[in-house]
């Protein structure tokens, strides 16, 4: 992350190249050049560990077992997301590792040189919302360390309309304020702190699996409990009904960055790097995770008698100065994951919006400013408010975006892509007045048939007939398969030669 932070702050110094576009570039979305492609797969593996190894993910794995899920059940369908969701992943870093270039440019070759504004957005607004939910964490962090030490003076009574006291906001934009000083200074100036962060986290996170069994004298009674689908069970015979939207959620949690990989793997010295870095780093650390989350919540059921999933809550229970020193750790960590997974994309994402008055600094400003409106705090108030209407609900939106960049970079374009083009306003990617229409078509016909689940879950309507809540369910796999499936038959009927043409790479 340092490294991709450094580049894309001091590279290209001599300025735009000849016959580009002012308004399609600047010095933060121009392509890498080979010689600066310096990160192997171990730097690409690490990446991924900080950004896997933090509170919403263990949080999301735990969330499965109030759902019904036994312990290896929840474990397991994390994995097969992570598996899944890793597919994409490879894919689309291909296109950074071969071409160097970030997301919002990718995007041009498909929604073309105007469209991608509009189409990198809406990666850039759910990164937003990434953004406000770390950010929450860490101030939740902050808040308990201020009760412990003032023997919790500062609980107070939920301000009118926001749902948290006075302390819980503060606490909030003090966490807030520490991104805005890191995306003030750039993220060089976190660099020595980001390599240690996930390690430590990592044996933070195995103190607390640790502590938690010792504690309940053994893992507790929840790894030894069958799931509530088997015979007699309190939810019999609906594994499937909690299967698939469970998994669909762990998709979902992913969903954002498998869109925006390239940001990180145009880095990549080649593919082989990327490859093994992202296989490496993420399916097995969240598998591992999901595996501590359960056996934790498993064990405060003897612990505290209730499953506890979140772990600023247990930490809180705990007591002691230890707790001060654990929580202090997480927010370190926090802050530094939450730059490199929920700060690039929205960043790179606003620059794209008007290269020559955004940067990518000012494009983490907006972030930031963004992370605050929506009101993350709101969001994680329930398991089935974080499941079914905040992840479900965006990898709604952004299987088609996925299925509409694969269908174009790998079927269409069979990975070749014209990189003069991709800056110019009269090139093979500016369609009609920059819009690919036939993108766009996609993109909302593939988001349609999951409008009416999402609208139910969130409460906007009573109620949809099943066959809307199913399809809700598996809403990134229809996203992806109808996004792919109609772009690629709109662009192959409307035969456009121009946006067709395959020219070498640049």
């Amino acid at each position: 992350m340092s490294h991709t932070t450094n580049n894309l702050s001091e590279k290209k110094q001599a300025g735009m190249p000849t016959g580009y576009c002012p308004n399609l570039w600047n010095d933060d979305l121009a392509p890498v050049e080979p010689q600066e492609r310096t990160w192997g797969w171990q730097n690409i593996a690490a990446l991924w560990v900080a950004m896997v190894v933090c509170v919403p993910a263990y949080m999301l794995a735990a969330s499965l077992v109030p759902e019904g899920m036994s312990w290896w059940q929840a474990v397991m369908t994390v994995f097969i997301g992570n598996l899944i969701v890793l597919i994409p992943m490879l894919l689309l870093g291909h296109a950074g590792a071969k071409h160097g270039i970030p997301f919002p440019v990718l995007l041009r070759s498909s929604f073309g040189t105007s469209g991608a504004k509009l189409a990198s957005m809406l990666r850039g607004v759910v990164g937003c919302g990434w953004f406000g939910i770390q950010t929450w964490v860490g101030g939740s962090a902050i808040y308990v360390i201020l009760n412990i030490v003032t023997d919790q003076a500062l609980v107070g009574e939920p301000i009118p309309g926001l749902g948290i006291d006075l302390a819980q906001f503060l606490s909030f934009l003090v966490c807030w304020g520490m991104h805005i000083y890191f995306i003030a200074r750039g993220t060089e100036s976190i660099r020595v702190l980001e390599t240690y962060a996930a390690p430590f986290l990592i044996a933070m996170s195995v103190g607390l699996l640790a502590w938690a069994v010792v504690k309940a004298g053994g893992f507790g009674s929840m790894l030894s409990t069958p799931s509530e689908f088997v015979k007699g069970g309190a939810r019999e015979g609906e594994f499937w009904q909690a299967f698939w939207p469970g998994l669909t959620a762990m998709v979902g949690f992913w969903a954002t960055l498998a869109l925006n990989i390239p940001d990180f793997t145009r880095f990549a010295k080649n593919q082989r790097h990327q490859f093994i870095g992202q296989a490496v780093g993420l399916p097995i650390p969240m598998a591992l995770l999901a595996f501590i989350a359960v056996g934790v919540a498993s064990a405060t059921v003897v612990i505290y008698g209730e499953a506890l999933w979140d772990p600023i809550a247990i930490t809180e229970r705990m007591g002691g100065f230890a707790v001060i020193i654990a929580l202090l750790a997480l927010l370190v960590a926090t802050v530094t994951t939450n730059i490199a997974a929920n700060v690039v994309a929205p960043a790179n994402g606003f620059a794209n919006l008007s290269p020559r008055l955004i940067s990518f600094r000012m494009g983490g400003f907006i972030t930031a400013g963004l992370g605050i409106a929506i009101m993350p705090w709101k969001l994680l108030e329930s398991t089935g408010a974080y499941i079914f209407i905040w992840l479900i609900g965006y990898s709604a939106l952004l299987g088609p975006l996925a299925g509409i960049m694969l269908a174009d970079y790998l079927l269409l374009r069979k990975t070749e892509l014209s990189h003069a083009d991709l800056f110019k306003n009269n090139g093979v990617y500016s369609y009609g007045n920059g819009w690919n229409t036939n993108a766009f078509i996609a993109l909302v016909v593939a988001i349609l048939p999951n409008l009416p689940g999402f609208l139910a879950a969130a409460g906007a309507i009573e109620s949809v007939p099943d066959f809307f809540t199913t399809i809700y369910n598996y809403a990134w796999f229809v996203g992806v398969a109808l996004g792919a499936g109609i772009y690629f038959v709109l662009m192959r009927i409307s035969h456009p030669v121009a946006a067709m043409a395959q020219p070498e790479a640049g």
